[in-house]
């Protein structure tokens, strides 16, 4: 999409990206959700971005803290989620950028790596692989395959990682059934 920008997210774009996300999952929740992280201290503003065509807003995505528990101790890791659409405007390339974008900007930021809970067809073409592999457990819900938790390495990765995500408060209403 010639016209797309990435950018992150203003204060003003609130509402528009509170609309877009619930379109896109056809629900509230996950829009709460932004909401949530938005309003806890594991939001991370810069990692928070929108996708806009002519000033509208079409797709939103944001990176977050969370605890990776590692036989050493609790670490700071980030995950991105959720990733949304306009319904009108999907399997057009926004989403991916998105997730480029955001990758990008944790990477420029430092992280080592990104971690997501998602489908493992979609993410794969980002570079996300499971994070099993690299003995990450993640508590996913009762409906999605272990591949569905998954990592992306950045630059400064380090193969000893291993752990178990401890997902932020806001995370917690979320259902464990599709």
């Amino acid at each position: 999409m010639a016209d797309l920008i990435i950018r992150p997210e203003q204060p003003e774009d609130f509402g528009p990206i509170r609309r877009v996300v619930a379109a896109a999952f056809g629900k509230d929740l996950e829009a709460d959700l932004v909401e949530e992280i938005r309003a806890s201290q594991h939001y991370i503003a810069e990692l928070a971005l929108v996708a806009t065509v002519d000033g509208l807003i079409l797709g939103h995505t944001m990176i977050s803290g969370a605890t990776l528990q590692t036989a050493s101790g609790d670490r700071d890791v980030v995950m991105l989620s959720p990733l949304a659409v306009a319904p009108t405007h999907q399997r057009q390339g926004i989403g991916g950028a998105l997730v480029r974008a955001a990758c990008e900007s944790a990477e420029k930021r430092g992280d080592p790596f990104v971690l997501l809970e998602g489908d493992p067809a979609y993410y794969s073409r980002f570079g996300f692989e499971p994070a099993y592999e690299y003995g990450i457990e993640m508590p996913l819900p009762g409906w999605a395959p272990r591949e569905a938790g998954q990592i992306r390495r950045l630059a400064g990765f380090e193969a000893e990682v291993a752990g178990k995500v401890i997902y932020p408060k806001a995370f917690a209403d979320l259902p464990d059934e599709e």
